[in-house]
């Protein structure tokens, strides 16, 4: 019987276990976690900061799945090395457990920036995060959150939400510069202003003091609760420490095989062709391809790598940005960039285009084009002539992806899982009548959440045409 051991028991690690269950009812699985926590979905963090989600409420799995699916697994016990050799790894209570499959889930750590008085602030990578975050909050009289890009931006959201006084710091010129271009930048900041979160770009951070943070100048910004939002670093020491290739991250081929081949990684540990995904829905394609693989279940499963669709996940602020947002339009001619800006309403709007296929896409504020766009941009389908259609959907006669009625069932709605508009109406005529029995078969909405409404849409549209209750 072959032996699996996963080190990591997170959003990429746990849904591995549950894959190869899916597959395979006797492979004896072994899954250790670094943290006491049951499995839960990081993504859904910033919803306990806010305050409208509770610690159970993002558990991935149920505890008494493991016994359930004769998994055993080891929360709370950190794996310190792995004994090539022996094939085996080694805990930190001095345990060993031996493998013929080995594979390394051990996800990303917060990064923390070297300053004086780091030890002050409080990071925001983990559920013992949030907690330590909401009781500081408890009793703050304001906060300082250091980092402008999507965790930071969603932690201020959320504290602000609980009518703390927020003041959010960011290195460079404008908010998540890595996916927005500097007007979405501007566009995004405003509109958080509104919400009540101050915002200031461009500024160092020199020092973390006891109740603020110091600029370069000398400038202070008082906050009783600093939290570190600075990006993160995969977590590969483990990995290193046994002689496997390390670059960014624990470097793979196609089958999320490393140099060693009993042992694979997944998620954002994982390095495939140059690059390090750092969301949930690559994580989960590789899950799958290394169950498929380890299983025997389809020996020719192989990654192909991710297009990626960023959304921003806080309460009143729609954000969603895919591909190539920055382009040179003067020095790029080949490229089509259509826009849209109206900073009044918190709107903009960006679509790159290049050989008539859409290669990027900013879609800040309320919008029904995000469902039309990023099936465009999955599938690298021809996009339309009228690009004014594209950006203002309804207008022309361009169909609305986003309306159950005219959404082709080929239609992703999950990013995450990969669910197709087909799959959910599937579901729903084998007997699924309500989104929480649509999510227990097709794992749609227990990812990011952002395609929540699509399948209450969905759901609701297929009871109308049969005149039963959702």
């Amino acid at each position: 019987m072959t032996r699996l051991v996963v080190v990591g028991n997170g959003m990429a690690g746990s849904r591995l276990v549950n894959e190869v269950r899916a597959r395979d009812k006797d492979m004896k699985v072994t899954v250790f976690g670094a943290e006491d926590w049951q499995p839960y979905n990081r993504v859904l963090l910033s919803n306990v900061v806010a305050g409208t989600m509770l610690p159970d409420q993002v558990r991935l799995l149920d505890p008494s799945w493991y016994a359930d699916h004769g998994v055993t697994a080891m929360p709370g016990v950190a794996v310190t090395a792995i004994d090539r050799e022996a094939q085996a790894v080694v805990t930190a209570d001095g345990g060993r457990e031996p493998y013929d499959v080995l594979v390394l889930a051990t996800g990303s750590e917060a990064v923390v920036p070297p300053v004086p008085g780091a030890e002050r602030a409080v990071t925001f990578r983990t559920l013992d995060d949030c907690q330590a975050i909401l009781e500081a909050a408890a009793t703050a009289r304001g906060a300082v959150v250091v980092g402008g890009g999507l965790l930071g931006i969603e932690a201020a959201r959320g504290l602000a939400g609980r009518g703390l006084p927020v003041t959010l710091l960011h290195l460079a010129g404008h908010l998540m510069e890595r996916q927005l271009d500097a007007e979405a930048g501007l566009v995004l900041q405003e509109t958080l202003t509104e919400l009540g979160v101050r915002i200031r770009t461009g500024v160092v951070v020199e020092e973390i003091e006891e109740h603020g943070v110091r600029l370069a100048g000398g400038e202070t910004v008082d906050g009783d609760l600093v939290v570190l939002a600075c990006g993160v670093r995969p977590v590969t020491a483990l990995a290193r420490d046994a002689g496997l290739e390390v670059a960014r991250g624990i470097v793979v081929d196609a089958e999320m095989r490393t140099d060693d081949p009993s042992i694979f990684a997944i998620g954002e540990c994982a390095e495939h062709e140059g690059m390090v995904y750092g969301l949930v829905a690559p994580a989960w394609e590789q899950a799958a391809v290394v169950a498929d693989l380890v299983t025997g279940a389809d020996k020719t499963a192989r990654y192909r790598g991710s297009r990626l669709v960023t959304r921003l996940k806080a309460k009143s602020v729609e954000l969603a940005a895919m591909g190539e947002t920055h382009v040179d339009e003067d020095a790029d001619r080949s490229t089509e960039v259509v826009r849209f800006s109206h900073r009044a309403r918190g709107t903009y709007r960006k679509l790159v285009i290049r050989d008539g296929r859409l290669v990027g896409a900013i879609l800040l504020g309320e919008t029904a084009a995000v469902g039309t766009l990023t099936q465009l941009f999955d599938r690298g389908a021809p996009v339309p002539g009228d690009r004014a259609g594209l950006l203002f959907p309804g207008l022309s006669g361009t169909p609305v992806a986003d309306s159950p009625v005219r959404m082709p069932d080929a239609a992703k709605v999950c990013q995450c899982n990969n669910v197709t508009k087909g799959q959910i109406r599937a579901c729903w005529e084998s007997g699924a009548r309500d989104v929480e029995a649509v999510a227990a078969a097709t794992r749609a909405t227990t990812g990011c959440g952002g395609c929540r409404d699509a399948v209450e849409g969905i759901v609701g549209w297929l009871c109308e045409q049969e005149g039963v209750s959702a």
